[in-house]
């Protein structure tokens, strides 16, 4: 991640799960026209709670159509500082989302179904700028979009602790998609 200047305060050094660790049934859905719908009315109440120069983008799976996917609308949100959760955290929770998760330049917030989640990041980090890029690529990149599908399939065919467990087990395809589409990015800009 990188420092961005003029933090408020420094950043919390260690992951903070409200709750504890929770076990879900994972399960993926077949691609469904209405998580757009669900994505724009969340980024409404997100938009009210935070004010119009946030920047507000339907994100993850359920962000790419085709693709099968947990019915859990993510959202990412950008805020100029993490560490100023003044600015932010309580009109979220104002807004009818719980804290979930806070650790180092994230916090995910959620709805109490827990079919939203509201991940919140700094802007210009590269964290965030990830985050679209693998958006992207599954949307213009069929053989990645089947890889990663193919991968979530095959890994919900094994029990989980938590779902954190499940996304980790991802994070190896999730950084090869990345890093053709960095490839592909860099090679369309020479």
């Amino acid at each position: 991640m990188s420092i961005l200047r003029g933090r408020r305060r420094p950043d919390v050094t260690t992951v903070e799960l409200v709750g504890g660790i929770e076990q879900r049934d994972l399960a993926l859905a077949d691609y469904d026209p209405r998580w757009p719908e669900t994505y724009v009315e969340h980024e409404r109440r997100i938009r009210d709670a935070l004010g119009g120069a946030v920047r507000v983008e339907h994100t993850g799976s359920t962000s790419v159509p085709g693709l099968a996917a947990k019915p859990i609308i993510d959202i990412l949100v950008t805020v100029q500082d993490i560490t100023a959760e003044e600015d932010y955290l309580d009109q979220l929770l104002d807004a009818g989302y719980e804290l979930r998760t806070r650790e180092p330049g994230h916090r995910l917030v959620r709805t109490p179904a827990r079919d939203v989640h509201v991940h919140v990041l700094e802007a210009g980090t590269q964290e965030a700028q990830d985050v679209v890029l693998f958006r992207d690529r599954l949307r213009s990149e069929p053989a990645d979009r089947d890889l990663y599908e193919r991968t979530k399939r095959a890994l919900l065919s094994q029990d989980w602790s938590d779902m954190n467990a499940y996304s980790d087990a991802k994070s190896e395809v999730i950084a090869e998609i990345k890093r053709r589409a960095r490839t592909s990015s860099d090679a369309h800009s020479a």
